[in-house]
């Protein structure tokens, strides 16, 4: 429809990618909250060049999704693995297949909208860090718990990228146990993510399951198998993150990704591994992100308002409104339960 002069103007708005290595996370916001929301399966198993044709369709769908009444003016993609936010460039991300990709410049090429850019748990982080769980901290951590396992760093209210490689926990730090993608052997990601607990399980077993969220319902139940698993993935994690506290000082971890959804049958036992390997220092606080598992996506919406040159004050004060009524009304949800977008703040057309 055409605008007349009684109309008035279309208001801007942003897409957010979150890639994942299982599902592509997607949003569309304008300045008080989301438009609409979706996800897509990242199809990283048929190479990257499937894995990266997916991230374009999904910026072609939700773009797709804008109603009349509002203009897009910016792109924000947060994705895992190495990456290069000054070039514009994803590295090596071993999730997706990922290598020197220049995402910036394809993704420019494709839509002629500007694009923010930059790693997912980094973004998470940036976005709980500005409205979630993490607000007004000079120095936390925030890891990231799903598909992969990763963590970012907020010292002096700067973050911590070291080249890209800085809160690469999920790898390195072992000679021994099961091959990791990243060439070594026992790193904590073969334990301690989400993917990595369904894995163990159906190995274990020779039960397929239906994610980590399977293997803690039947850990409920009595499984001693999945128990087993599950206290690996827990003891691992408080071991990783008690080294950080130990090297950095912080005083606050928020956790975010996919599992966070278990809630304190995740959360609780954690700070007690923490806890009990640290002596000198205090224990941090350790609590779930107040974005859940979509930080990432929130991330990126903030990528993209700011590759669209627009004025982030009044976008994040709607947000962190928005952020504080939802997670007051969290109390009522049943921990654990999983909500495939997360997307909070909506307003999205049934």
């Amino acid at each position: 429809m055409s605008q007349t002069i009684n109309d008035p103007p279309p208001q801007p708005a942003v897409v957010a990618l979150d890639v994942g290595g299982t599902f592509v996370k997607w949003l569309v916001a304008d300045h008080t909250g989301v438009l609409h929301h979706g996800m897509a399966p990242t199809r990283a198993a048929d190479g990257p060049e499937r894995s990266f044709g997916v991230v374009l369709d999904t910026v072609d769908s939700a773009l797709a999704t804008l109603p009349s009444t509002h203009v897009p003016v910016g792109i924000g993609l947060a994705v895992p693995g190495t990456v290069d936010e000054r070039r514009g460039v994803c590295v090596y991300s071993e999730n997706l297949g990922w290598r020197e990709l220049p995402v910036v410049e394809r993704v420019f090429e494709h839509t002629g909208l500007p694009v923010g850019f930059g790693h997912d748990v980094r973004a998470g982080a940036t976005a709980e860090w500005r409205l979630g769980a993490g607000r007004g901290i000079t120095d936390q951590m925030y890891v990231s718990v799903g598909t992969g396992l990763a963590a970012a760093l907020l010292l002096d209210d700067r973050m911590v990228v070291s080249g890209g490689y800085a809160g690469e926990i999920g790898h390195g730090g072992s000679i021994e146990g099961e091959p990791c993608a990243c060439g070594g052997r026992g790193c904590a990601e073969t334990v301690a993510s989400a993917a990595a607990i369904a894995r163990r399980y159906a190995a274990l077993t020779g039960t397929p399951v239906d994610g980590a969220r399977d293997v803690l319902a039947r850990a409920r139940e009595g499984d001693s198998t999945a128990r087993r698993v599950w206290d690996d993935a827990v003891e691992v994690l408080g071991s990783v993150m008690a080294d950080l506290v130990r090297v950095t000082g912080v005083a606050r971890i928020v956790v975010g990704g996919g599992l966070v959804h278990a809630g304190e049958t995740l959360l609780a036992p954690l700070r007690d591994r923490v806890r009990e390997r640290l002596t000198v220092h205090p224990a941090p606080h350790i609590l779930p992100a107040v974005l859940g598992g979509a930080a990432g996506s929130w991330g990126a919406a903030l990528l993209g308002w700011q590759a669209a040159d627009i004025d982030l004050d009044p976008v994040l004060a709607a947000y962190t409104v928005a952020a504080r009524t939802r997670d007051s009304t969290d109390e009522t949800e049943r921990p654990g339960t999983p909500r495939p977008t997360e997307g909070m703040f909506d307003k999205e057309r049934k």
